[in-house]
């Protein structure tokens, strides 16, 4: 059995703490710094991590091996799998019309106030495009149909990153929590409900942040009631269902409920009518009503949500699952720290939320008339789309297994323990800087989750509290991502302005991490 040490460099934290942050060092310069893409400096993190590991850490190669593939099998499968139909789903979407005839819903049904488009489609369908698949998708969907409303591009990518925040931490279904529970041994179900008690206070306000730096005060007088109906009702259901039903359905459930409700209250209360922000007639007389409903954009959202909200309710997710040891590595690590065995085992789910998602696109093509080519066609567009984004999630999630195995991430939680009672104010920034790296909150959790556990325990603070903070911060990190924002940008035609989005985006991605480590403090330190 491995024991992993903590100090390996002569002995001493402070040098060991720096080798070992080496590895994230590499991908945040290639990254951030070089403007390498993703995958790029992902792998070269893992190198760099496989050379530490085996060389300082004196971690066997087999065990190294085995954890960056038990990481890269848990990135596939449900991470992976998740996005991949999602994504396939929005193809068939866009080659049965589904897209445009959204557009022409929105033209028809919301008000000639493209405040309260941005509002309903950025924040509330947004949420539910990221409860339902995350990795990028809402960004590419959502700026799109901005677009074709009159917003300009900069602007539509601009708001829809910022509002691509808070429903992260609940994306694909819950996958994030489920990642954070898994590196941290901590339960899911805490978890889930933990982050539901932060991300609420954020989920309320930030309708009203948005409207403010997009139209000023003159647009919240205007718009107030709206943002008080579209931001209560997610927060309100944000909370009850990731507390009290289920966390993987919060955001499909949270978005739907604020959907609903909003576009309801739009029905009895509009906007008084201002030219400065009305939908320009020539959009207007685009719109090809004589092709499809409007309504029928809605079905393939409406489809999968329904399929996967049975599935969960029903259990069929349980079905042939199997907890399996993983070869090698499974009990062969013991962790110095804890005085304890690590276990490795990866949940084969053969019949995951993702195939529930399959299933979907299946059913929504045969309603929407969508051939045997044309579904074809749709899975070579969500190949050529996703393939450099699965290597990067399999190249950073392997990574994040083989640092926590061979002890790197234990190293780094004692290292960053010795912040002492300022640990709470700076650890919501350690899952931002994950989400930066990685592109998803899912990853940053695999990266952090356990050095936010390490720390808390060596600070005596509160596991659960702390691993949770780890996925609020990270989502506050969404907006500012590389990955992210290239997504964005590849189908909003502003190819080469990433340092433009970048910049329009960090500061307020810096408030909002900030306010939650203050959250964090109070919870911790005066409101247990």
């Amino acid at each position: 059995m491995f024991n992993q040490p903590l100090t390996p460099v002569a002995g001493s934290l402070p040098l060991s703490f720096v080798i070992a942050a080496l590895p994230i060092v590499v991908v945040l310069v290639l990254l951030g710094i070089a403007q390498r893409p993703a995958w790029q400096a992902s792998l070269a993190g893992l190198i760099v991590g496989l050379v530490i590991a085996l060389g300082v850490w004196r971690f066997p190669a087999s065990l190294a091996l085995a954890a960056v593939a038990n990481g890269a099998a848990f990135a596939l499968l449900p991470v992976i799998w998740i996005v991949v139909n999602a994504l396939l789903l929005y193809h068939l979407a866009a080659a049965a019309g589904r897209i445009d005839a959204f557009r022409d819903w929105i033209l028809v049904h919301l008000p000639d106030d493209r405040r309260s488009v941005l509002v309903v489609v950025a924040f509330c369908f947004g949420a539910l495009l990221e409860g339902i698949a995350g990795g990028g998708t809402p960004v590419a969907i959502t700026s799109s149909l901005l677009i074709m409303v009159g917003f300009r591009p900069l602007e539509a990518l601009t708001y829809t990153l910022i509002f691509n925040t808070t429903p992260v931490a609940f994306g694909g279904f819950g996958v994030p929590i489920t990642v954070l529970g898994a590196v941290t041994n901590l339960p899911t179900v805490v978890l889930g409900q933990e982050v539901g008690r932060q991300l609420p206070v954020f989920s309320f306000i930030l309708p009203f942040y948005v409207v403010a730096l997009y139209g000023g005060r003159r647009s919240l007088a205007a718009v107030w009631p709206m943002l008080l109906v579209a931001g209560g009702s997610f927060a309100l259901t944000q909370f009850v269902v990731s507390n009290y039903v289920n966390y993987a359905l919060t955001d499909v459930l949270s978005s739907l409920v604020s959907l609903i409700v909003t576009v309801g209250f739009l029905k009895i209360w509009r906007p008084a009518h201002d030219p400065d922000y009305a939908i320009a007639s020539r959009i207007r007389d685009g719109a090809r009503h004589e092709t499809l409903s409007p309504w029928s954009a809605w079905l393939p959202w409406v489809l999968v949500s329904a399929v996967v909200i049975a599935w969960t309710v029903l259990g069929v997710f349980l079905i042939g699952d199997v907890k399996i040891p993983w070869p090698g590595l499974h009990k062969a690590v013991f962790i110095t720290l804890y005085n304890k065995p690590y276990a490795a085992i990866w949940d084969f789910q053969p019949l995951g939320t993702g195939t529930a998602i399959l299933l979907s696109a299946v059913i929504a093509a045969g309603l929407m008339g969508v051939g045997p080519r044309g579904f074809a066609r749709a899975v070579v567009a969500t190949w050529q789309q996703i393939w450099l984004a699965m290597l990067t999630v399999i190249l950073i999630v392997g990574l994040a297994y083989l640092m926590n195995y061979s002890g790197m991430t234990y190293t780094l939680g004692l290292g960053v323990a010795s912040l002492g009672l300022l640990f709470p104010l700076v650890s919501p920034f350690l899952g931002w800087v994950g989400v930066f790296l990685s592109g998803t909150d899912a990853a940053s959790n695999a990266l952090f989750g356990n050095l936010q556990v390490v720390a808390a325990n060596q600070l005596h603070l509160d596991p659960v509290l702390i691993a949770a903070t780890n996925s609020s911060g990270g989502v506050m990190g969404k907006m500012i991502s590389p990955q992210n924002i290239a997504v964005g940008v590849s189908t909003t035609a502003l190819k080469g302005r990433e340092g433009v989005v970048l910049a329009r985006t960090f500061v307020h991605s810096v408030v909002f991490t900030l306010l939650v480590g203050i959250l964090l403090l109070v919870q911790q330190y005066i409101i247990p």
